[in-house]
């Protein structure tokens, strides 16, 4: 190692040579010790329908079921889910997202793998997923109060359609949207 010149402070001198051994402010840790590793917490309210909004689950076993299965999947892509639920044309999730997985991979997964699931059974061959999803950051202190939205689902769309639901979640969460492409 080449010394450095004198012009150099010791916060440089230890940066150069990457050494965090400045004391902080408190309990007179190191900086490395302080922030050695990536902290990440962020809650997600995703939602999604079936291909053209069809109602085709409509067994409400088969859907507990399906929400099992795709609890799962979402616990094995390291999203665990903290609730699943929908009815006959659409799911809600909250999930805790990964931090090293973006949002897009974690979807493409979930959708495919349950897909393929839901296509094995017989009366249900043939399905598809849409092609989007919408995906709502929630702050923690909001987790309790979108756990129960989503357990509410069926008691929910006895007043209102999925689209009416998805139309105000998007003006809630200010999400910008072309409506040439949001039905499709």
């Amino acid at each position: 190692m080449l010394p450095l010149p004198h012009s150099i402070s010791r916060r440089q001198q230890l940066r150069s040579n990457q050494i965090s051994t400045l004391p902080s402010r408190t309990n007179n840790l190191t900086f490395k010790s302080i922030m050695g590793q990536s902290l990440f917490t962020s809650y997600l309210h995703i939602t999604f329908s079936t291909k053209n909004r069809a109602p085709v689950l409509k067994d409400q076993a088969f859907r507990k079921e399906l929400y099992a299965y795709m609890a799962g999947v979402s616990k094995q892509l390291d999203g665990p889910a903290l609730i699943i639920n929908g009815v006959e044309d659409h799911v809600h999730l909250l999930i805790k997202q990964c931090k090293t997985k973006s949002i897009s991979d974690y979807m493409r997964e979930l959708k495919k793998t349950s897909s393929l699931w839901i296509n094995q059974h017989p009366a249900q061959s043939g399905f598809h997923w849409q092609d989007g999803y919408g995906a709502f950051s929630i702050s923690p202190s909001h987790v309790e109060a979108v756990t129960q939205y989503i357990a509410n689902q069926e008691e929910h769309h006895k007043k209102t359609t999925f689209k009416d639901e998805l139309l105000r979640l998007l003006q809630k969460y200010q999400t910008d949207y072309n409506e040439t492409y949001l039905w499709s």
